[in-house]
């Protein structure tokens, strides 16, 4: 027995430390221009509603998060995150599912990010409510929209969200 925890002693010892330089050699993904985004804004959802939109930074600087609030209705978070090479949103949304999709991940100065689903969480079948597809458009350093695509019974139904950097 004292053999096993000697052993265990040292294993943790010598563990610590490389498990440290493995932390401090992380290095934030370029998320541009989502990276450019963090901070509040405002916008008026489809029927002209107020809603605001949040993006702030995640897992030390890892993964950019955005709460969107619309009127009346529940808040929703997307966590955005590399995977293999693209830039892949978990949405967990008000409808109880958690769609994923991926893009391409963005370089430099990029006017549009167009995500694809890819699977999703809680969803009994593919033709339940979800959300399929979202893209970014991106007009300025305050002004960017973004347009959710509902897949429902086999058919699609966009809604465009215009937003404006609160200052």
């Amino acid at each position: 027995m004292k053999w096993f925890i000697t052993l265990s002693i040292i294993l943790l010892v010598v563990a610590m430390p490389l498990h440290r330089a493995q932390a401090d050699n992380l290095k934030p993904l370029n998320f541009d221009p989502l990276a450019l985004l963090v901070g509040e804004w405002q916008g008026k959802d489809p029927e002209g509603e107020p809603m605001s939109a949040s993006y702030q930074w995640a897992s030390g600087g890892m993964s950019p998060v955005e709460t969107l609030t619309m009127a009346e209705k529940p808040a929703m978070t997307t966590m955005y995150h590399a995977d293999k090479g693209k830039l892949m949103p978990t949405h967990y949304c008000a409808l109880g599912n958690q769609p994923r999709m991926h893009a391409a991940m963005p370089k430099g100065d990029a006017k549009r990010l167009a995500f694809n689903f890819v699977d999703a969480t809680n969803l009994a079948t593919r033709t339940d409510a979800h959300m399929h597809n979202m893209s970014f458009s991106f007009q300025d350093q305050d002004q960017f929209s973004q347009e959710w695509v509902l897949s429902k019974d086999g058919k699609e139904l966009p809604h465009r969200l215009e937003f404006a950097l609160v200052k």
